[in-house]
């Protein structure tokens, strides 16, 4: 298997292999991403959770403890929301004068309705001049710490209004160091197919910084696949690794020319599981711990051979020591079934995308839609 991608540069961190974990909320914490970490490439990136401009300039209590990063995190990727460039020029301060985050990735991708209707999200590269602002107004904030700072964004809003290449211009104009495509609208949210074609456009138009794909990625052979199709630079992994952090091992060594290592026995999943709610324990405290390990449950165990009766009792489970009895139950020897492969995680349908009233009247309209600065991070 031949080297597929090189490294690349995010600002002065060489990300090696050019591979990089989609911030997603409720999942992408200090304990999921160590864990991703420690099956792939420390020199990979690693984005926690969504944090909203406006919750770091209120310093608001949830979203400061969301901004935890293990002592050997490095570099630390934070993602950043925000509609008004003021907020995001402010919130971007702190984190580099605070010395907060080594890396700041801004959302334009979310596709929820509680986002997009306040302009935000994947709505917002519509608005040209006003995404144009938000990305300036980070970059500006950044850069005296030497921080750099990328985008990601999805294709358009829907088929009747694609914004991707004018973002991904914007964008790379404004001084941000890498740009990242989910090759799907707002519309299609999670589901049908990742347009791919749409990643080797916006390649052709923006050449001066990397662009990373994402969509779809559920091997390592995907990736190698999107990488050989597209001439991207390199690879965003959200939903892939759902209950699979050893995504991160195998795509190391596909990118490195390396035969990729088989899946693991059920067993070997068993540790990882417990693994995992040890690291989420450390973080939020055993009761909390667990409570947040039980949605990882059906995804870690998907199409392995387990009952009825023992999936539901490790849905819910409450204590490690109860994890641990729970864990010891399951059939040690089972091999890394067929069913484990590919789709994971939420899909959905296509839905209309809820906007402002008159928010595509306009699209060089640069107005901060009125109260769309949103409190809450994490999506």
């Amino acid at each position: 298997m031949a080297t597929a991608t090189p490294s690349l540069k995010v600002g002065p961190y060489v990300v090696d292999p050019a591979v990089v974990l989609a911030p997603m909320a409720g999942i992408t914490n200090v304990a999921f991403r160590q864990l991703c970490r420690e099956f792939g490439s420390p020199t990979s990136l690693y984005v926690c959770e969504m944090i909203t401009a406006r919750a770091i300039v209120e310093r608001d209590a949830k979203t400061m403890e969301m901004i935890t990063f293990g002592e050997d995190e490095h570099p630390r990727s934070m993602q950043l929301y925000g509609v008004d460039p003021k907020s995001v020029a402010d919130a971007t301060k702190i984190i580099v004068d605070e010395d907060r985050a080594d890396h700041v990735d801004m959302n334009f991708g979310c596709p929820v309705p509680k986002v997009t209707r306040k302009g935000g999200g994947a709505a917002l590269p519509y608005k040209r001049r006003l995404f144009r602002q938000i990305v300036r107004a980070a970059v500006r904030a950044a850069e005296p710490a030497g921080v750099p700072v990328t985008v990601k964004f999805r294709i358009g809003i829907d088929d009747e209004h694609l914004t991707y290449l004018d973002a991904g211009r914007i964008a790379e104009d404004e001084g941000a160091r890498a740009v990242a495509l989910h090759a799907r609208t707002a519309a299609q949210r999670y589901s049908g197919q990742a347009d791919w074609s749409a990643i080797a456009r916006l390649k052709e138009a923006v050449t001066s910084v990397p662009v990373l794909g994402n969509g779809d990625i559920f091997s390592a052979q995907d990736a190698l696949d999107m990488v050989a199709r597209t001439g991207c630079d390199g690879v965003v992994v959200g939903r892939g690794c759902l209950g699979r952090p050893w995504l991160f091992g195998e795509l190391q060594a596909a990118f490195r020319g390396e035969p990729v290592p088989p899946g693991p026995t059920l067993g070997r999943v068993a540790d990882i599981l417990g693994r995992h709610g040890r690291l989420l324990a450390d973080h939020l405290g055993a009761d909390k711990g667990m409570r947040d390990l039980r949605k990882h449950m059906a995804w870690y165990l998907k199409g392995f051979p387990v009952g009825a009766e023992l999936r539901r009792s490790l849905a819910m489970v409450s204590t490690l020591a109860e994890l641990d009895d729970l864990l010891g139950k399951l059939d040690q020897g089972a091999g890394f079934p067929q069913d484990a492969e590919g789709p994971r995680g939420r899909q959905g349908s296509p839905a209309k995308v809820v906007l402002p009233e008159g928010w595509l009247d306009d699209p060089e309209d640069a107005t901060v839609p009125e109260g769309a600065d949103l409190m809450h991070s994490g999506g």
